[in-house]
């Protein structure tokens, strides 16, 4: 199991598990739309003992525009 950290967006500084096949984009449900995370730099913790895997994501795009007062 991995962790998605992501960077930028409406959902900046969640963290989010990831199943075991990891992809290089992210497609997150938001409000009525859907929002685009793009994988950059290599894992992190990737080690025997030092907790799960993390990989960064950052914003990309919104698949519609998104509202602050739907949220």
């Amino acid at each position: 199991m991995a962790l998605a950290r992501l960077h930028g967006g409406p959902l900046d500084g969640q963290i989010i598990p990831l199943g075991d096949d990891v992809d290089d984009k992210l497609i997150v449900p938001y409000s009525e739309t859907q929002i685009v995370y793009n994988r950059r730099g290599e894992p992190q913790n990737t080690g025997a003992n030092d907790g799960p895997a993390e990989l960064d994501f950052w914003y990309d795009e919104s698949l519609e525009d998104i509202n602050p007062a739907d949220v």
